[in-house]
């Protein structure tokens, strides 16, 4: 049988056993929270530098787009002083190609502006024999287009009759040297700018929304003194003729649009004046042009008034003036000139153009298309027309 004591020292010595493993276990504890609280203090460290370091980033990228900004609204501006430049080297090179070879004279000559109107009364109100055998007259306004608004208030645009081309010719406003040329339709309704579009210098300046582009010329109105009727070539960009338009005292030919002196017109029977004077200052007058030599051919009075008239044209060899009022309202055709006399003014039909914005400054005919090209309070518009003949009026 054991002793007391053997047992008393088996208990002791488990215990100092059990006490060292505890202790030994609170040293490795000891270690291992050391060591986290070592790594969590180079956690916080690490963090601190790099959000340092993300701040000073985040600086030097803002000073980045600063400095980027400045430099494209540098190039910006450089581009625009660009396309300045180049517009004033195109409108230089065009103003030389309109001087070479020099355009000839236009100055007026006394002796043959007394001829031309001599000649001209002599022809006045005489029978026309119709050169062709169209015979129909507007029915109504069967539907307008709207396309854009480009330029000023007033202005004309206008295609050429004869021929394939496309072109489209603007004049924007009632005085200036220069004429946009657009290569189609297309180019002309997509683009608001003139950056497409060519430039054609006229060695002088017109005046009004009367031209006309017709066989590949441009027949422009300029004042200088007297009016005159410039032919003007569209391929080599130089003066073919001129004329002094014989007729005396002009006064503009339309009450509502008083920078308008001569309408030129182009229809199915050739080229044609609108115009006005004093010796008949209530009525319009028109008179047929020889689109070649601009020699009037035959001058007629027209019962048409002047007054509240702002716009005119010429279908079959018959002008038809729109009238409007000086508060702009609706536009309609209130009076009808048949040169053939197959047609009188009552036959005609009332016809009225739809509700727009203001009034017309330029409605040019284009007998091909069957169409007017208006210009109104810078909108440009086409309006297409439904005919019948004359008879079934």
């Amino acid at each position: 049988m054991a002793s007391p004591n053997i047992f008393l020292l088996l208990v002791i010595l488990a215990d100092a056993i059990h006490g060292q493993q505890q202790q030994q276990l609170m040293e490795y504890m000891e270690r291992r929270l050391a060591v986290l609280e070592e790594r969590i203090s180079q956690w916080h460290d690490q963090s601190s530098r790099y959000s340092s370091e993300l701040r000073d980033f985040k600086n030097k990228v803002l000073s980045m787009l600063e400095s980027v900004e400045k430099e494209r609204e540098t190039i910006r501006a450089e581009v625009e002083n660009t396309a300045v430049r180049v517009d004033r080297l195109e409108r230089e090179v065009d103003y030389l190609e309109t001087q070479n070879p020099a355009p000839p004279c236009v100055e007026v000559d006394e002796k043959l502006m007394e001829n031309q109107v001599s000649t001209g009364k002599k022809r006045k109100n005489e029978k026309y024999e119709k050169l062709t055998d169209c015979s129909d007259t507007i029915s109504q306004v069967k539907a307008m287009k709207i396309l854009k608004r480009f330029g000023s208030t007033a202005g004309l645009w206008t295609k050429d009759p004869l021929g394939t081309s496309e072109k489209i010719y603007v004049f924007d406003g009632t005085s200036n040297d220069t004429v946009y040329v657009f290569p189609r339709m297309r180019e002309f309704t997509l683009f608001s700018a003139t950056r497409k579009a060519a430039r054609i210098r006229l060695p002088y300046p017109w005046v009004g929304t009367g031209h006309l582009v017709y066989g590949g010329h441009l027949y422009y109105i300029r004042r200088h003194g007297t009016f005159q009727v410039i032919k003007f070539n569209l391929v080599n960009k130089t003066i073919v003729d001129s004329s002094v338009f014989p007729a005396e005292e002009q006064i503009p030919v339309f009450g509502l649009s008083f920078y308008n002196y001569i309408e030129l017109a182009a229809d199915e029977e050739g080229l044609w004046a609108i115009y006005a004077t004093q010796e008949n200052e209530k009525n319009i007058a028109l008179a047929k042009l020889d689109p070649a030599s601009l020699d009037i051919e035959q001058m007629w009075d027209t019962p048409c008034p002047r007054e509240n008239a702002e716009s005119a044209f010429i279908i079959c060899g018959a002008l038809y003036v729109v009238y409007n009022t000086r508060l702009p309202s609706r536009s309609r055709i209130q009076c009808v000139f048949d040169v053939s006399g197959s047609m009188s003014s009552e036959d005609a039909a009332l016809v009225y153009f739809p509700k727009r914005y203001g009034s017309h400054s330029s409605m040019k005919y284009n007998p091909k298309e069957r169409q007017i090209y208006a210009w109104d309070d810078g909108y440009q518009i086409i309006y297409r027309m439904e005919m019948k003949k004359k008879t079934e009026v």
